[in-house]
């Protein structure tokens, strides 16, 4: 088994946050999953918002708290952000209509997905985001071939 690649970066305000998206988003493999973890609070929402609007989705995005999947068109296939925060069983997914999102996905940014395991696509990246003082700490694992070649292009 191959080691995952790690980076950790430290995120001191929003301004930070958004760099990171934007280098993340500028070198998005085709199809790509981001896992995101963290305690609430810990900026996986910013993240995520962060990283559409560096990928061009204009306009209103909206949070997945309580609709648990949102998907914006996006250049090379959709983008979707689910948050599985409410989730209690991961068969709850099957309700999501996340068959055909499967096929025509480039990036799923997926927020708490520890609790959707078995019905969400293999990880690519995997973020650990937690508070560090007034910032955040990010730790970013390539997990995929394709993930570990991501963070090597950052």
């Amino acid at each position: 088994m191959t080691q995952a690649k790690a980076m950790i970066v430290f995120l001191p305000d929003e301004a930070a946050t958004q760099q990171l998206a934007q280098r993340l988003a500028e070198h998005l493999p085709l199809r790509a999953a981001v896992y995101l973890h963290g305690h609430l609070g810990a900026g996986k929402s910013t993240l995520a918002r962060a990283m559409l609007r560096a990928l061009g989705v204009t306009g209103a995005i909206k949070s997945p708290t309580y609709t648990l999947i949102e998907r914006y068109p996006g250049e090379g296939g959709e983008l979707a952000h689910l948050d599985l925060y409410r989730i209690g069983d991961p068969e709850e997914l099957e309700f999501l209509g996340l068959d055909d999102l499967h096929a025509t996905a480039r990036l799923w940014l997926i927020e708490w997905p520890e609790r959707g395991l078995g019905g969400l696509p293999e990880c690519d990246l995997d973020i650990e985001l937690s508070v560090e003082g007034n910032g955040r700490l990010a730790t970013l694992h390539g997990i995929s071939v394709d993930g570990q070649r991501w963070l090597t292009t950052l």
